[in-house]
Order: C-alpha cells, then structure tokens, then sequence
C-alpha cells in the first residue's frame, strides 16, 4: 500500500540558506527548527513529499522554488552542539527533542511567487492557509494538494 504524496511549505531565510544553496549541494539537511509544532510536521514527512522552498525576511519574501522531502525525520544534530546557536541543553542522545529531514533540490520557480501575489488569492487557497493567516509564523507548515496546485498555477502569472 503506497503512502498519498503530501505537500509542504518550508522557509528559510535566503541570507542562511537560500534556493541557490540547495541547487548547488542538491540534497540538504534542514536543521535548527525549534518549534514544537514545526518539528511534528517533519516527522509526519515522507521522501517524495513536495516543498514549496520559501525566502523569508527578504525584500521580496515568497516562493522561489520547489524542492522534495529526501529523508524521513531523524535527530537534528545541532541539537548537541554546544557551539551551535541551535544548542538546547535539554537535549541528550537518549531522548533528543529535535528532529529534521533532508531536502532535495527539483527546480527555481520561473519566477518567485511573491506573498504579496499569494494574498492576491487568499479566497483560492482557503481560511486553512496557514502562510497568509495573521500571526503565522511556521518555519514549515502544510500545505494541501488542492493549494499546491493552486499555486504553482500562478507560476509566470505575474
């Protein structure tokens, strides 16, 4: 029995790693979430689930390319580096408390689908969208079938 593809949307700021990164090196851990809810969701990943790769905190913040979940969870290392900024103390090998997967480089968007054109079309992607709702500040978050498809049809729409 095949599992049903799911679909993400993961943000990273592109000045720590950007679209450009992954195409370099292909395939990423994406390390230091440190966000309860964030960290449940890539555990629920499967490999070949899509990704939205999202530019954060940027002049123009939105999706700039489309990635694919290459791991399952597993432990985030930085979890136990005391020179990391994503050290947590509370951590041990036994019971760590942070998970991550890998992600695999598919292709840039045409060009960046910015949030401000996202919101354009709020009514398309529902109430449930959590990228477009106030106060929303996932590093990764869901996304369904029915939005991913929804916004990669606004890919060259501008």
């Amino acid at each position: 029995m095949s599992t049903r593809k799911r679909y993400w949307l993961m943000k990273s700021e592109p000045t720590d790693f950007s679209i450009d990164d992954l195409e370099k090196v292909g395939t990423e851990p994406w390390t230091g979430v440190r966000n309860y809810q964030a960290r449940n969701f890539m555990r629920q990943m499967q490999v070949g689930d899509g990704v939205l790769f999202y530019h954060s905190n940027t002049e123009v913040p939105g999706v700039y390319g489309i990635a694919e979940v290459a791991t399952t969870a597993y432990p985030d290392e930085t979890q136990f580096d005391r020179d990391s900024k994503y050290f947590d103390a509370k951590a041990t090998r036994e019971q760590p408390r942070w998970d991550h997967v890998d992600v695999r480089y598919v292709r840039h968007l045409r060009e960046p689908l910015s949030l401000a054109r996202i919101r354009e079309h709020a009514e398309a992607l529902g109430d449930e969208f959590a990228l477009i709702r106030k106060g929303s500040r996932l590093s990764v978050m869901q996304v369904t079938a029915a939005q991913w498809k929804v916004l990669l049809g606004l890919e060259g729409t501008a």
